[in-house]
């Protein structure tokens, strides 16, 4: 046992600190092993990588809020529950047309023995003389489908065309020439495949469009297609089609000679 008096005594509380709160040690109090350490200017605070590193924790988890809060907005627009974002600039149309008025009824009586479908290319330029087509010039490429049917009309049969024999086993008819409808332009099938239009039809426009300016080139496609059912010799078909359609007919009703002749149209 240690002959010091102070060993077995309780631990003294140093004179520099107070219990439960540390308090600086003066200056002069303060040595180290080169000596005194004198008073200056404090060191600043040390952030070093500790502050970067919480930093990066709190950008870590708003970058995490903010997905969440995306994708929780995504699933309730997807399921309905959240009102849709419309665009502002969106297109938007308006059908302020009337309805239909029906201004006639009519009662066909025709046969629709055949049908031809034509395609023709329309190639229309407008221009005018000693002026450079750059500065004045309308030229439309159009591309027009339409169809002409070949009919019989029924309506027009006179008294006394059906003769039947004596013996009721043969028949003869007389029949109208076929005629050809009007050519009936399929819209969704024709387009216009190139336009081009100089200087001053372009400045033109921005005074004043013309809303019947294509009217020309659909008429121009209609008679083109007309005048090619003409020589397609589609008439030709509708008269072999009628005369087949009333055979079978006439001899399913017990007739074993059936003669079809068309009148001179």
């Amino acid at each position: 046992m240690s002959q010091n008096g102070d060993v077995n005594q309780p631990t003294r509380e140093f004179p520099e600190y107070t219990r439960g709160q540390a308090e600086p040690v003066p200056a002069a109090a303060r040595r180290t092993d080169d000596g005194p350490v004198h008073d200056g200017p404090a060191d600043p605070p040390a952030t070093g990588s500790g502050g970067a590193r919480r930093a990066g924790v709190g950008f870590f988890w708003l970058a995490g809020a903010l997905a969440l809060a995306l994708v929780v907005g995504l699933g309730l627009n997807s399921a309905g529950l959240w009102p849709s974002w419309r665009n502002p600039f969106a297109e938007e149309r308006t059908d302020r047309s009337q309805p239909p008025l029906l201004t006639s009824i009519q009662n066909l009586s025709r046969y629709v023995a055949a049908e031809g479908n034509f395609q023709v290319v329309i190639d229309l330029q407008s221009d005018r003389k000693y002026v450079p087509d750059f500065l004045l010039n309308d030229r439309t490429l159009f591309v027009g489908a339409g169809s002409v049917e070949s009919y019989v009309d029924f309506s027009t049969i006179a008294e006394g065309a059906v003769v039947e024999s004596a013996d009721r086993k043969s028949v003869e008819i007389r029949l109208p020439a076929p005629q050809l409808g009007k050519p009936n332009l399929d819209l969704e099938k024709s387009y216009v495949f190139a336009e081009k239009r100089g200087l001053l039809n372009r400045l033109g426009e921005l005074f004043g469009s013309d809303p019947n300016r294509q009217r020309e080139v659909y008429q121009l496609a209609e008679e083109r297609i007309a005048a090619a059912a003409r020589d397609s010799g589609l008439a030709d078909r509708a008269r072999e089609n009628t005369r087949k359609m009333l055979e079978g007919l006439l001899r399913s009703l017990g007739y074993q000679t059936v003669t079809v002749t068309y009148t001179a149209p």
